[in-house]
């Protein structure tokens, strides 16, 4: 029986998109273990659309959720 993958991988820029930053601003969340990122060779970095989930879940202004 094969294995489902449920985790999905975006793009640094997929990633900024989402959270209205530039990519330097995503690579210095990564750096700083706010947001995960995984290494698919030697240049290729994708970061987990979970943890970019939490991150903006993590940073509710006012009563806004």
């Amino acid at each position: 029986m094969p294995a489902t993958l449920t985790r999905r991988l975006v793009t640094l820029a997929d990633a900024a998109d989402a959270l209205a930053v530039s990519t330097r601003t995503v690579r210095r969340y990564i750096a700083d273990g706010q947001l995960e990122a995984v290494r698919l060779g030697r240049k290729t970095l994708r970061i987990k659309a979970d943890s970019i989930e939490r991150f903006i879940d993590a940073k509710p202004v006012g009563n806004w959720r």
